[in-house]
């Protein structure tokens, strides 16, 4: 149960994130694809390209789907699987 409270902790701060990307993260797309990658999100960048778009700095999508499949295979090793 403690797993559930937290697994919705990150979800909800990182949805937050996306209103809030800095010029610097948008430059980092890779990067930001391993993050929401490792935390087990589904991929964010239709989120995040509006608001890359608006501080100049458009999102480059390949990038972060790349960083995005390598933080999710990440994630998919380390995650115990029962059935």
């Amino acid at each position: 149960m403690r797993h559930f409270f937290f697994l919705v902790a990150v979800v909800s701060l990182s949805a937050c994130a996306a209103a809030e990307l800095k010029p610097d993260q948008c430059a980092a797309p890779y990067d930001i694809g391993v993050r929401d990658g490792i935390m087990g999100l589904n991929p964010q960048d239709e989120l995040y390209g509006p608001p890359c778009a608006r501080n100049g700095t458009p999102l480059n999508f390949a990038a972060y789907r790349e960083g995005w499949i390598e933080g999710n295979f990440q994630y998919v090793t380390r995650t115990p699987h029962t059935e």
